[in-house]
């Protein structure tokens, strides 16, 4: 086969697998919308009616009826300290009738809700009251609060990955069967696909906003706080609004993609002077050693990149992107000893392999190889 056929082969194959890794890419930066999303007051109800009120017929202990509080919650401001702590800032509303609500009722001096997660960063503040109005039978308070949130995120598909924040609440007089509900009538729309309780014009840096939700999940204590008969020890629906956060890829890209991608490209650049025609040589420069230093040269800026890459996700488990990288070390290790042994002037079935055409097969199988692998690694990550 004339290597020109070779060439053209190596190019369509190369197109086809570009084609796959950028449809699976596309795939990858979806997000599967929560099952579990709260959209109005009547799936609220079946909600705790199938999880909540189940359970409290089941108890072994007699328990007062359900107190619902309606909960409402609007974020101003959202910015992520580190890999695990993010800073909120907000509003955050409840509603309490008259007369019934008047035991649990909060003061002016005291907050109707605890934050759990809340870590204390030096910089945040108390939550201090700024309205309390009267709307028909109810009397509606609104605290400011400023916090930071530690949570668990996984970053295992950066630069792909989406983040949900959540802020996950409690009723001040947590001993007691209150259950925080949503105030669903405090917003325009609460669809599954709406976003709402966040500011229009928020300032997130590389994120975007994907969704918001309220959602149930069940918490269980391994303590009973020292209140007896504890009805939150076990399975207690706790109120979690929760903001889906999408990554710009583009930023991903270019700061650790684009110069892996160049660096590949050079060291195909490399790979296409070896040769052992003299004057193509003398031409191109081609030489072992300078081979060889060429690949330590990209080695460094492929070790240096990545380390910077690794000191986002301290703790964290190795990412999707990472594992470009570990291609890349493989790939240089790999084309340096191709070219070690093309230089060595025996035959062998593998060295007859190398030596073909002037290293032919290793020169049109390179990019194929490289775009496989990370369709491949791709794959796994699906």
């Amino acid at each position: 086969m004339k290597q020109a056929t070779w060439w053209w082969l190596s190019a369509a194959i190369s197109a086809v697998l570009i084609i796959v890794l950028i449809s699976m890419w596309v795939e990858m930066n979806k997000y599967d919308i929560e099952p579990t999303q709260l959209v109005n007051e009547q799936a609220v109800n079946d909600y705790l009616k199938s999880n909540w009120d189940t359970r409290l017929s089941k108890a072994p202990f007699e328990i007062e009826q359900t107190i619902k509080i309606k909960t409402g919650i609007f974020i101003q401001s959202l910015r992520f300290f580190n890999s695990t702590d993010v800073h909120l800032t907000g509003y955050i509303w409840q509603r309490y009738k008259d007369g019934e609500h008047d035991d649990i009722k909060p003061s002016s001096s005291e907050v109707g809700f605890i934050l759990p997660e809340q870590v204390n960063a030096g910089d945040d503040i108390e939550p201090r009251e700024v309205y309390r109005v009267h709307d028909g039978d109810e009397e509606v308070i609104g605290w400011y609060f400023e916090a930071t949130l530690r949570q668990p995120f996984d970053y295992v598909d950066y630069p792909f990955d989406h983040k949900t924040v959540w802020v996950r609440l409690w009723h001040k007089e947590f001993a007691r069967n209150i259950v925080l509900v949503p105030d669903f009538d405090a917003y325009k729309s609460t669809g599954v696909d709406d976003i709402f309780g966040i500011e229009t014009g928020i300032v997130l840096g590389t994120w975007v906003r994907e969704n918001t939700f309220f959602d149930y999940k069940l918490s269980s204590y391994d303590t009973n706080f020292g209140i007896a008969d504890y009805i939150g020890q076990e399975n207690f629906s706790e109120l979690h609004y929760n903001i889906v956060l999408k990554r710009k890829f583009e930023n991903a890209f270019i700061i650790y993609l684009l110069p892996l991608f160049l660096v590949a490209t050079l060291l195909f650049s490399a790979l296409l002077t070896v040769s052992n025609n003299e004057k193509l040589s003398d031409r191109l420069g081609f030489n072992v050693s300078g081979f060889i230093g060429a690949c330590s040269a990209l080695f460094f800026v492929v070790m240096l990149a990545h380390i910077q890459l690794r000191e986002q996700f301290p703790g964290s488990e190795t990412v999707y992107i990472e594992y470009f990288y570990i291609l890349m070390y493989g790939l240089l290790v790999t084309a340096t000893a191709n070219t070690y042994l093309f230089s060595i002037n025996s035959s062998g079935r593998w060295l007859d392999i190398i030596h073909y055409q002037d290293n032919l097969i290793s020169k049109v199988a390179y990019w194929p190889v490289v775009l496989s692998c990370l369709i491949m690694i791709t794959w796994l990550f699906l």
